[in-house]
């Protein structure tokens, strides 16, 4: 046929591999997807969460074609670092009871939230982050960002909580034992607002996960990769991937 034609056989072959099978586009598609999501999820998703978000938008896909496609193309997602624990359990403060047993569901709002706190390094020192987080909707109610880790630090996330959450009677209200926790202030503001308090056992770090999972991540997706100027663009960092990353747009799973 190429002698008839008058081509070289090198030519029709190069003209017959430019036609894509209808797999080959669709993974191309697929593929420019995948990189979108992961582009806005901050280079943060693997492939699991990845094929979630793609079913969501309609596409008929599974994880294992996405892990290929990401492996292919050298899409990979960021790795969690370790970090210490900064609250201080050595008080003469009162110790409230585990009443959440490692049972971090909860169907209702305001029925269950879990706190923590974490560090910041900037060049300027230390900035001290305390979180609070509903086990129901897996968001960060209420959050306070200090240069001291003090009892006001937590007392200001748990102010903040209450103003966007209103009645909260009957609330579960889990922390690890730091001082912080169980001072005479904060549980005076639990009675307030008719919480109860509960506290992770001694030096068990599987009482609180979830507070620890969401510290792990922003560690992992916000902190880990940049080194901040100045303590104000740390609250700004802060500040835009809470409220405007992960409680509007992040996919959290319980």
């Amino acid at each position: 046929m190429c002698r008839v034609l008058e081509v070289s056989r090198g030519g029709f072959y190069r003209w017959l591999n430019k036609f894509k099978s209808r797999r080959e586009i669709e993974n191309e598609e697929l593929l420019i997807e995948i990189r979108e999501i992961f582009r806005k999820s901050r280079k943060t998703y693997g492939s699991g969460s990845i094929t979630d978000e793609l079913q969501d938008n309609g596409w008929k896909v599974n994880k294992k074609r996405v892990a290929r496609l990401m492996r292919e193309n050298g899409i990979r997602a960021k790795t969690k670092r370790k970090f210490k624990v900064t609250t201080d359990p050595k008080h003469n403060d009162p110790i409230s009871p585990n009443l959440l047993g490692q049972d971090f569901t909860a169907t209702e709002l305001n029925k269950a939230w879990v706190s923590d706190i974490t560090y910041i390094w900037t060049r300027e020192g230390w900035l001290y982050l305390a979180t609070i987080l509903d086990l129901c909707s897996r968001k960060i109610v209420g959050w306070s960002l200090w240069e001291r880790v003090t009892k006001q630090l937590v007392i200001d996330a748990f102010n903040q909580a209450v103003g966007r959450r209103g009645n909260i009677a009957g609330l579960i209200f889990h922390s690890d034992r730091g001082r912080q926790y169980a001072s005479k202030d904060f549980r005076k503001l639990l009675k307030k607002h008719k919480c109860l308090s509960s506290m992770s056992g001694k030096g068990n770090c599987f009482d609180n996960a979830v507070a620890e999972s969401f510290f792990g991540t922003l560690k992992k997706e916000l902190v880990y990769d940049r080194v901040y100027e100045t303590k104000r663009e740390a609250a700004s960092s802060i500040f835009e991937y809470i409220e405007v990353f992960y409680n509007r747009f992040r996919i959290t799973r319980q």
